[in-house]
C-alpha cells in the first residue's frame, strides 16, 4: 500500500486516525508547495508543484472525512462501491438516470411506504396527515443514520486491530461488513433527502386552491 493518501501524511492505513497530526502535516507540506516558492523556478517545476499541491489537497480532504476515508481505503483494498463511485455519478448525469441504489432487504417495506406517501403529496396532498407521516419517517430514518454511523465506528476499530495484528481473515470480515453498512447508510441518506425535499415543497401544496 505504497504511495497512498495515508503514506502522504505518514499515517498507517487505519480508519481511526490522528486528525491533529493529519492537519499539522498538511499545513507543513502546503507551505513547501506554496506557489511563491516556485515563482522564479522553471515552468516545469511550477507545474509539478501545482500538481503535487492538488494531490495533497485531495488527500487531506479525503482523510479528514471519516466516510470518504473509509471509501478510499476500500478502493485501496480493491473494492469499488458502485453507489459511491464517481463513475456511477458521471454516468447518471450523462444519461439523465438515477444512480444505482442497493436496497437493503429490511428497508424495502419502509421505502415502499415512504414512496406511497411521497406520491400522495405530489398528487395534491394538502392533508396535514401526510406531512405528519413524512415528519415521522424523517425522524426514523435520521435515527437509522445515527445507528449506522455508530456501527461503522465499531467496524473501524475492528479494521485497525486487524491491520495491527496482520489478521487477514479479520480484515476481510471488516471490509465486507463496511461495504454492506456503507450501502445501507447511502440508501437511508437518499430516503432522508427525498423526505426533506418533499417537506420543503409541502407548504406550496397547502397554498394551492
Amino acid at each position: 500500500m505504497s504511495d497512498t493518501y495515508f503514506t502522504q501524511f505518514g499515517l498507517p492505513p487505519h480508519l481511526h486516525i490522528d486528525t491533529a497530526a493529519l492537519e499539522k502535516s498538511f499545513y507543513a507540506q502546503s507551505r513547501k508547495l506554496h506557489p511563491d516558492r516556485f515563482a522564479a523556478r522553471p515552468l516545469e517545476e511550477q507545474n509539478a508543484a501545482l500538481a503535487a499541491s492538488s494531490t495533497l489537497n485531495d488527500a487531506y480532504r479525503t482523510l479528514r472525512d471519516p466516510i470518504a476515508r473509509t471509501e478510499y481505503l476500500l478502493t485501496l483494498e480493491g473494492i469499488q462501491l458502485e453507489e459511491q463511485s464517481r463513475a456511477a455519478t458521471d454516468l447518471a448525469k450523462s444519461t439523465g438516470t438515477q444512480k444505482k441504489q442497493v436496497a437493503p432487504p429490511d428497508l424495502l417495506e419502509e421505502a415502499f411506504e415512504l414512496n406511497m406517501a411521497l406520491e400522495e403529496l405530489k398528487m395534491g396532498g394538502d392533508d396535514p396527515y401526510v406531512r405528519a407521516q413524512l415528519e415521522t419517517e424523517r425522524t426514523k430514518f435520521a435515527a437509522m443514520l445515527t445507528d449506522a454511523h455508530q456501527q461503522l465506528e465499531s467496524l473501524w476499530t475492528q479494521w485497525d486491530t486487524a491491520v495491527d495484528t496482520n489478521n487477514a481473515a479479520a480484515k476481510d470480515a471488516a471490509k465486507q461488513a463496511m461495504v454492506a453498512l456503507l450501502n445501507r447508510r447511502s440508501y437511508i441518506r437518499n430516503l432522508v433527502r427525498d423526505v426533506n425535499a418533499a417537506l420543503e415543497e409541502f407548504p406550496e401544496h397547502l397554498r394551492e386552491p
